[in-house]
């Protein structure tokens, strides 16, 4: 009997401990909420309190601003070159454009035609290869500086250039011609060496001096415009040029009529390989030389109208 009275009493006291413990949890996590909830109601009266007081203080929410979102480093303003800076010439480079007429031999103002003459032919040629119009003058006043510095005819440097680039002066082929006049400048680099190096190729200037430089000496070896354009295009040792040169004369003829004032459409269809033509223009670059070399004995007042 007295056992079981003991545990019965041992059974009340455990029931008395769990349900102790029971409360206890209850009341710590009934802490925990109010003490969050309580956090909670702080900081929204804080934020309430800021925002008031950047409202009504508008320096201070500047200032926060600025320490929160510093202001971007400002962006240094890049302004492009002049296009003559870009076409400048490099050491070793033509005679400057400026020279003055009266320092022309009448040789050298037979060459250089007359200004009216090249505005046609630069006009006529920013149309025809849509290059902007300041660009394609540059080009073509340098091209007539060349041609008087070494006795080439202007217009066959300018149709070069037509048919080799189409007045890209940064065009470069697969096989690493490169500029204006797709000059090989890996084979041809000791003409660039009183010009900066081969990184010059690609300045307008240096490669039409350059590009003309090669292609007179090859018209001086083989005898004639054709042989020259022929050895220009790397075709000296085949049979034909696949039509590049009567493509390169077909242009100079129109270039001789646009600058002799006739009006030459700025579109032409593609041209068949036809040696005929050819033929025919060169013919017209020969006489065009032996009237700047007839020129070279008129008096200075009846140069005016050439």
């Amino acid at each position: 009997m007295t056992n079981r009275f003991t545990s019965v009493a041992t059974a009340t006291r455990q029931l008395a401990r769990a349900a102790t413990g029971l409360a206890g949890s209850r009341v710590t996590a009934r802490s925990v909420l109010t003490t969050a909830q309580h956090t909670l109601t702080v900081f929204g009266v804080s934020a309430l309190v800021m925002i008031a007081v950047l409202f009504a203080r508008p320096d201070l929410a500047q200032a926060l601003s600025k320490s929160l979102l510093p202001e971007p480093a400002a962006v240094a303003t890049v302004t492009a070159p002049p296009l003559h800076e870009l076409m400048e010439a490099p050491a070793g480079g033509i005679a400057s454009a400026t020279a003055s007429d009266a320092s022309l031999t009448a040789e050298e103002k037979a060459i250089m035609g007359t200004r009216k003459q090249q505005e046609w032919v630069t006009s006529w040629l920013s149309k025809r290869y849509r290059v902007a119009g300041d660009a394609t003058n540059m080009l073509v006043s340098t091209a007539y500086l060349t041609a008087r510095e070494i006795k080439l005819d202007p217009l066959l440097i300018l149709a070069v250039m037509a048919i080799e680039s189409g007045l890209n002066p940064f065009a470069e082929s697969p096989m690493g011609a490169q500029g204006l006049m797709q000059v090989m400048s890996k084979i041809h680099h000791e003409k660039f060496q009183d010009m900066g190096g081969v990184q010059a190729a690609l300045n307008p200037v240096a490669n039409i001096r350059v590009g003309s430089l090669i292609l007179k000496d090859y018209v001086t070896r083989g005898g004639s415009v054709e042989a020259g354009l022929k050895t220009y295009v790397g075709a000296a040792a085949f049979e034909t040029d696949d039509g590049y040169g009567s493509r390169v004369l077909a242009e100079y003829k129109r270039l001789k009529q646009v600058s002799a004032g006739k009006k030459v459409p700025t579109y032409t269809p593609v041209m068949a390989a036809a040696p005929a033509p050819g033929k025919q223009v060169e013919a017209a670059v020969a006489a065009n030389t032996a009237q700047v070399t007839a020129a070279a004995k008129l008096p200075d007042a009846q140069l005016a109208g050439l």
